[in-house]
């Protein structure tokens, strides 16, 4: 094994050798033959200790060291600018470039070592960028700011995952549904979610933050209220006129990535990533890329509930290596009021902006093939409305008129609930009454203020009309007949 000696331990050495010629009298050539040096060697250290004394000693240290001798400064710039052009050329074709361009200029040729330590010593950052472009670049050396939030509904992140598992849908059909999902920047508490076939759009987005916003039935998942910054991709759904519209009305600044530069999702990959390897890898139809035939067995609502209970028992409870303690525990250890709207209808209206017009017949209102009835209705036939509705449910639909909600029209085919005959005419003959009395009523004022002219009493004699003689026209016999 070889040890390397510092400057001071060397020089301590070599007075070791040389110490029998200063003090004892023995001759240089002694001392050479004895330590395996030229007597040049010895005479030398003894005149540079007599001189300097022990630091005289020491090596000496090149100018130059970690420098190339005997290399012309531009020539070691060629060799660089050749080594960086894209496509990259092997060192032996750098080299092969130079030899020429030396014989050239009539300067002296390095060797291929040389040019390989020059090629080899270019820092990695210009060689990226020139073979492999800026976004490689970007990727690997721009600095990256990594924000933490510093208190619970700061900052919320939201991203789409198509899970790796195969279910039903309500036609029976196997597919793999998608996780819309919202997480808080402080405590990585998953505050809602969204769970569906719909490919990623507003809507999902919309739902999600539905129930991120609102208090939870389950004690405990506390998470709720509204952030104050909404953090995403730059996804055609998140930067829809649906959720700006959304953030204007709750209240909140949206946040979007740079162009071409999808960074500071870590947190929400890492949550996808502890879904796929902490609960799909545990359920039946679970279907990883290239992992063979599977077959589904669970349906939506199924998923769905079990999600939800390993959301709220497993991975709320869980510690967060990151954080050093349970998502539940960072949320709540802030002392903190929850922004909330003042009722959840007024959180429908604010988040289930995507609306449908529809005309109000004598028999309710039809949607998606479906027919929706209440008895608030009868007062808006043949008006138009807007409906508002929860993909998730379709056995009702909020009914609003400026803005106001009238009604929840119930679907009878998709609930149980049920309305009477009786309570259908009872209503029908208080709109009847209704409509009658204001007609009456405005009647009465337009006779008031421009009365109507009376018909005129004088006797229209009754002419007579004339006597008006038909041809007679005899009927044709034929021999046949009797």
């Amino acid at each position: 094994m070889r040890i390397f000696l510092t400057p001071d331990e060397i020089a301590l050495e070599r007075y070791q050798i040389i110490r029998p010629c200063l003090s004892e009298g023995a001759s240089r050539e002694e001392i050479a033959r004895a330590a395996g040096l030229t007597s040049r060697t010895i005479r030398l250290w003894i005149g540079q200790f007599n001189r300097e004394g022990l630091p005289g000693l020491r090596p000496h240290i090149r100018k130059d060291a970690g420098g190339r001798r005997k290399i012309v400064p531009e020539l070691a710039q060629v060799i660089e600018g050749l080594c960086l052009r894209t496509p990259p050329l092997p060192v032996t074709a750098i080299h092969r470039s130079v030899l020429v361009l030396c014989q050239k200029n009539k300067w002296r040729a390095p060797s291929y070592d040389v040019v390989h330590d020059i090629c080899s010593k270019i820092s990695r950052d210009i060689k990226t960028l020139a073979h492999e472009g800026p976004s490689a670049y970007e990727q690997a050396f721009e600095l990256l700011h990594r924000h933490e939030a510093e208190a619970p509904n700061e900052v919320w992140q939201a991203d789409h995952a198509q899970l790796d598992i195969l279910i039903f849908d309500s036609n029976g059909r196997a597919m793999k549904p998608w996780l819309t999902a919202a997480l808080d920047d402080f405590s990585r508490a998953v505050p809602g979610y969204y769970l569906g076939f719909e490919p990623p759009c507003s809507m999902r987005i919309a739902m999600t933050l539905r129930q991120s916003i609102w208090r939870k039935e389950e004690s405990a998942w506390s998470i709720c209220g509204i952030p104050d910054k909404f953090y995403s991709d730059r996804g055609t759904d998140f930067m829809s006129k649906h959720i700006d519209q959304v953030s204007i009305d709750l209240k909140f600044e949206l946040l979007n990535t740079l162009p071409q530069k999808p960074r500071g999702k870590g947190k929400m990959e890492r949550f996808f990533e502890t879904v796929a390897q902490l609960f799909l890898t545990d359920q039946p139809g679970y279907a990883p890329k290239g992992y063979g035939k599977v077959d589904a067995v669970l349906k939506l609502q199924e998923l769905d509930e079990r999600f939800r209970q390993w959301l709220v028992n497993d991975y709320l409870q869980r510690e967060h290596s990151e954080i050093g303690c349970s998502p539940k525990s960072r949320w709540e250890s802030k002392s903190f009021v929850p922004r909330l709207p003042d009722t959840k209808e007024e959180l429908d209206i604010l988040l289930l902006t995507v609306t449908r017009p529809r005309k109000v017949h004598r028999d309710g209102i039809r949607f998606q093939g479906f027919r929706y009835f209440d008895i608030s209705l009868s007062g808006y036939i043949g008006e138009e409305v807007t409906i508002r509705f929860d993909p998730r449910d379709l056995a009702e639909i909020l009914v609003y008129a400026d803005n106001a909600l009238v009604c929840r029209a119930v679907c009878f085919e998709l609930s149980d609930k049920r309305t009477s005959l009786k309570e259908v005419i009872r209503a029908r003959s208080a709109k009847r009454r209704e409509v009658r009395e204001s007609l009456t009523d405005l009647l009465q004022i337009a006779d008031k203020y421009v009365p109507r002219e009376k018909p005129s009493l004088s006797v229209v004699p009754i002419v007579a009309a004339p006597e008006v003689e038909y041809p007679k026209f005899k009927i044709k016999r034929f021999a046949c007949d009797e």
